[in-house]
């Protein structure tokens, strides 16, 4: 089976999590190191210095390490093997706003790197919220840990989670400050569903099957569908949630990012660079959504009081931190066109909602119909589309929907799905996203990453919307049942098109 580049291989290095004791660093990236540790996967050397204001010895973060490998990790622990990774687990206490504990993390970084014999490859994760990276960034520089290009012969990384910012402004303020301690090349902006593994196929279906890219355009393709759709309602997250939002939270940073890999043109090398620019030219055809247009093409709503798969869910104004006049949307819908030659005239319909009928990540293409004749003469009972559906998650893999005879002595026509399923295919579970982008931040590969200027061609794009909506928004949200795939509102918006959204 051919490879599909030479991959760059992960080089010995320290990986430091700011918000080492936090909920991602548990949920998230403690458990993947500790699957590409069973998968052989990690440098021949290398060290796990998590850090933040929780007062831990070693042992405290390496017994929080393994309680969240037992819950979370993709492989079961094994208590032959665990002893091995932990011993490469530290805990560093320290608060950001104090200068005083950047300069103590770098002198355990210097013990631990000294007694492993590390070259002092540093990649720091910043697990925290957008507004404390300016003051980690800064905090890291004066304490002489961020190293510059070229200065040294070794590395220093820095991982930036989203959302970065909550506008054009502050994302510019937040990317500008980082720049004046990082490179481009040494800041990763990471986006967790760009290492999905059906994401990544995206380019691979695209590119190496003759079958799709001649009749990927507007001549062939009548709409497209992106939904992320997610069952639990706000939660824990409810803090955080009514400061964002679903347009925030989802539209900005996946859904625009899933819709780059469907409508780009094809790169002329997976160089990181030659890549993430044909990412970004998708992103400058956005047509921008303006004034009262916002009311034509976008939904907001909220979820209402009712049960998900028998589980009780406040109505999200009745949830705990949440106003109870609060006009944060935990649904949003957009239609909106590319403004080029290959997607001229094709609308795509995004949608994204908290207490959905189910978790569900997935993008839809429909193709144009079939001309009137044949075995699409009656215009009552129409033949069905072609559909790709491409599965992100839970399930990762694909179908598609072709019409076929119905076995008979009729010319009986009927449509029928042909699926592909990753687990079926290859007889192994796909990796987790963390585990392939922590794996290429050690590779120093930026392929899957976002650049500067598509944060922010994001975020010019996103803000008139959210503009918009403050400007000529109503007091209350239209709201949907729990467990439903949202309001009234978003059938209307796709059905003024006589389309329907994918069920």
């Amino acid at each position: 089976m051919p490879e599909l580049s030479h991959p760059l291989q992960p080089q010995p290095c320290t990986l430091v999590i700011f918000g080492g004791s936090g909920d991602l660093s548990r949920r998230k990236l403690l458990p993947a190191l500790y699957n590409l540790f069973l998968d052989g996967a990690l440098p021949d050397n290398y060290a796990v210095v998590g850090t933040g204001r929780t007062q831990l010895s070693d042992d405290d973060f390496r017994k929080l390490a393994r309680e969240g490998v037992e819950k979370y990790s993709r492989q079961p622990l094994q208590d032959t093997v665990w002893p091995k990774f932990e011993q490469r687990l530290f805990w560093v206490s320290g608060a950001l706003t104090q200068p005083q504990s950047y300069l103590d993390l770098r002198a355990r970084l210097n013990d631990i790197e000294a007694k492993l014999n590390l070259p002092g490859n540093r990649i720091f994760y910043l697990a925290i919220p957008p507004t404390a990276i300016v003051l980690a960034v800064e905090g890291l520089w004066k304490a002489g840990l961020a190293q510059s290009v070229g200065d040294h012969k070794t590395f220093s990384r820095v991982i930036i989670e989203k959302p970065i910012g909550r506008d054009l402004d502050s994302a510019r303020e937040i990317n500008e400050a980082v720049s004046q301690v990082f490179d481009e090349s040494q800041i990763f902006r990471i986006d967790h569903y760009l290492g999905k593994e059906t994401v990544q196929n995206l380019l691979v279906i695209r590119f190496a099957n003759s079958i799709f890219e001649p009749i990927w355009n507007y001549k062939n393709i009548d709409h497209v569908q992106i939904t992320v759709s997610e069952a639990e309602g706000v939660g824990t997250r409810a803090s955080y949630y009514e400061e964002a939002g679903a347009l925030r939270d989802m539209v900005q940073n996946h859904l625009l990012q899933l819709l780059c890999l469907i409508a780009m043109e094809p790169p002329y090398s997976l160089d990181a660079n030659v890549v993430r620019d044909a990412r970004m030219d998708v992103l400058r055809c956005l047509r921008p959504i303006t004034g009262k247009d916002v009311l034509k093409y976008t939904v907001r709503a909220q979820y209402s009081s009712g049960a998900v798969h028998n589980k009780e869910v406040p109505g999200y104004r009745r949830e705990a931190d949440i106003k109870p006049d609060s006009t944060t949307e935990t649904y949003v819908a957009i239609k909106l066109f590319l403004e080029n030659w290959r997607w001229s005239g094709v609308p795509f319909f995004l949608r994204t909602g908290k207490a959905l009928a189910k978790r569900s990540s997935e993008v839809v293409v429909y193709f144009r119909d079939v001309p009137q004749i044949l075995f699409n003469t009656d215009p009552e009972h129409p033949l069905a589309p072609n559909v790709l559906t491409l599965k992100i998650q839970p399930e990762e893999g694909m179908s598609l929907r072709v019409i076929s005879k119905v076995p008979g002595t009729k010319a009986k026509t009927h449509p029928v799905e042909m699926h592909f399923s990753y687990g079926e295919a290859f007889g192994v579970p796909s990796p987790e996203a963390y585990e392939r982008l922590l794996l290429d931040v050690m590779a120093g590969d930026a392929s899957l990453f976002m650049r500067r200027d598509a944060v922010e061609a994001s975020w010019a794009w996103i803000t008139p919307i959210i503009d918009g909506w403050q400007q000529f928004g109503t007091k209350w949200l239209p709201e949907y049942a729990p467990g439903t795939m949202g309001p009234i509102e978003a059938e209307r918006l796709i059905q003024s098109d006589g389309r329907n959204w994918h069920s």
